[in-house]
């Protein structure tokens, strides 16, 4: 068969549609589960053709992740937008979907999965990931409202990733764990979070 030659506009779309293939079930099933294979069959694409925008599966993963930030710093602005939610429901809503995020379409790492993809990141790649991290969480806690300094976003991130990850964890790697009450327990976590950053919060403007 002849080679079919693709133009950029062409591998730009490919591009995008392994990424979406990738977040989505990401999202859906974990970062474990998710495999080259079911992303590239996905976009209708061959293996060897899917090396040829993303030499390694981790690559494919930290793209996916950085493609998923904006949307959910969109999501955290449009909660704080809407009239009929107060700002303690807005940022609970918004704690809930991440903890949740397979139900909402939001990728979240396990323990598990954070150790073995940045095992196989450089350093340099590791670095580029924290900078886009910090602005990521900075964002969100400018959409709420609270000034974003490093202290503030270090702990934002630390409260909102132990939330997140602890939900992700009850009760398959963390058995002693009581999976009964995983779910308020995450609740109560949230409430933490939203408490503390209620205290953050400067004087509303006049």
């Amino acid at each position: 068969m002849p080679k079919v030659a693709y133009s950029e506009e062409d591998r730009e779309r490919i591009r995008e549609a392994l990424v979406t293939a990738a977040l989505d079930l990401m999202a859906r099933q974990g970062i474990q589960h998710t495999t080259v294979e079911q992303v590239y069959k996905a976009a209708g694409i061959s293996r060897t053709f899917f090396y040829t925008f993303f030499p390694t599966k981790e690559d494919l993963i930290v793209e996916a992740l950085y493609r998923q930030q904006p949307r959910i710093l969109s999501f955290a602005r449009q909660l704080m937008a809407d009239p009929a939610l107060s700002w303690r429901e807005g940022v609970t809503r918004f704690l809930h979907a991440c903890c949740y995020g397979e139900r909402h379409g939001i990728a979240v790492l396990t323990v598990e999965e954070q150790q073995l993809l940045f095992r196989r990141l450089s350093q340099e790649s590791y670095r580029a990931f924290r900078e886009k991290q910090i602005r990521l969480f900075g964002g969100i806690l400018e959409s709420f409202g609270i000034q974003a300094d490093q202290a503030r976003i270090s702990l934002f991130t630390n409260l909102s990733l132990a939330a997140m990850i602890l939900r992700r964890a009850i009760p398959e790697a963390l058995p002693l764990f009581v999976p009964e009450a995983a779910d308020e327990t995450v609740a109560f976590q949230i409430r933490a979070i939203v408490d503390c950053l209620e205290s953050l919060k400067g004087p509303p403007p006049r």
